[in-house]
């Protein structure tokens, strides 16, 4: 498979999201590229799962390549999002010695992304960053600067637009991933061709078993026109005030799932995927959405072995309860992303609560 480019468009903030296998022992010279220099110390921030597999190398390669370089271990899941762990990091960097001409390296998912992240954004006013994202999931979360940890009220509510200086993906680490993994990365994939390319969506559905295997080929392309939709739509907006919002399909829902399961039964795209669902139901309730745009989206998402229906143990009054304290709730009305169809979607605002409540006991007594 032959290295790909896609550059996010940003001015003088633009970035390099490249894709390609065994990038990992090309650091140094990638890190040069996208102008992070050996001057200063760099720390590299990841988890327990990827450490023992991929640490050492990047540290040997990096040292080789006279960068001074120290790194932080964190435990894997989304309870390492906390303000706990950003402040142990944070005295790390400190006691490390990391000034403002320091940059830190997110190796891993989407969780030691946004970690690493917002670290970069607030250590000394903010200082460079680089993803080097280590699963399918992460392809959506690695790019577009949104970094963030999470309260125990929400997901994401303590957070910046930062941007990274450089997306390095290696699609050799996606090898050692479990299937669970494998599965809710593909759910970030699916919502790309949900929200802005049907041609993709079939080409998903056909691709299904190919990709499921995790051949190489199919899969670099799927990474790379998932990679796509995200960097046009960042390109144009940033800081989300208009359309980048509709990268949000499912989220609403999902987040709230996440938040009131503590972040434990669901992993991120299990709890998307369920969100992608339920708000197509309701679009066709409505009357927003053409008929059969739930039945074609459950059908996509379950080729991916993912989960379509309402998760154990929650009820829809907590669901909404939490969908409230979303940080795309404004003055406590909620703004979701439907589709209209499959490869379109746009932001409904005062969708009428009692529907929304139905849908969901619907789902409930499914």
């Amino acid at each position: 498979m032959e290295e790909q480019t896609l550059t996010v468009e940003l001015g003088e903030r633009s970035y390099p999201i490249i894709i390609g296998k065994a990038l990992l022992q090309q650091a140094p010279e990638l890190l040069k590229d996208a102008g992070v220099l050996s001057k200063s110390k760099l720390m590299v921030i990841t988890d327990q799962h990827v450490a023992p597999q991929y640490l050492e190398p990047l540290l040997n390669v990096l040292t080789s390549a006279g960068y001074p370089v120290e790194s932080s271990v964190i435990e894997p899941g989304e309870q390492s999002k906390s303000l706990a762990v950003y402040e142990k990091i944070m005295t790390e960097a400190i006691r490390a010695g990391l000034d403002r001409k320091s940059a830190i390296l997110a190796l891993g998912g989407g969780v030691v992304g946004d970690l690493a992240g917002f670290v970069a954004a607030t250590y000394m006013r903010g200082i460079d960053f680089v993803q080097m994202p280590t699963t399918l999931l992460a392809h959506d979360s690695s790019v577009g600067g949104k970094v963030a940890i999470n309260h125990s009220l929400g997901k994401n509510l303590i957070g910046a637009f930062h941007q990274p200086k450089a997306v390095i993906y290696d699609t050799s680490t996606l090898r050692t991933l479990p299937k669970r993994e494998v599965a809710a990365g593909f759910a970030e994939v699916v919502k790309h061709g949900l929200i802005a390319d049907e041609s993709f969506v079939n080409w998903l559905e056909r691709e299904s078993e190919a990709l499921w295997s995790l051949e190489p080929e199919v899969l670099a392309k799927a990474i790379y026109q998932g990679c796509r939709v995200k960097a046009e739509i960042v390109s144009a907006d940033e800081t989300e005030q208009g359309q980048r919002a509709l990268l949000n399909l499912g989220h609403t829902f999902g987040h709230a799932f996440e938040a009131l399961s503590s972040y434990s039964t669901l992993n991120h795209g299990e709890a998307i995927s369920i969100g992608m669902c339920i708000a197509a139901k309701l679009a066709e309730r409505i009357g927003f959405a053409q008929p059969g745009t739930y039945e074609r989206t459950r059908h996509v998402l379950s080729l991916y072995r993912l989960p379509t229906a309402w998760p154990a143990g929650l009820t829809p009054e907590a669901v909404l309860e939490a969908m409230k304290r979303d940080k795309k709730t404004v003055s406590g009305k909620l703004a979701l992303v439907l589709p209209r169809s499959i490869g379109s979607v746009e932001v409904v605002k005062d969708v009428d609560e009692e529907v929304i409540m139905r849908v969901m006991r619907e789902e409930v007594g499914a």
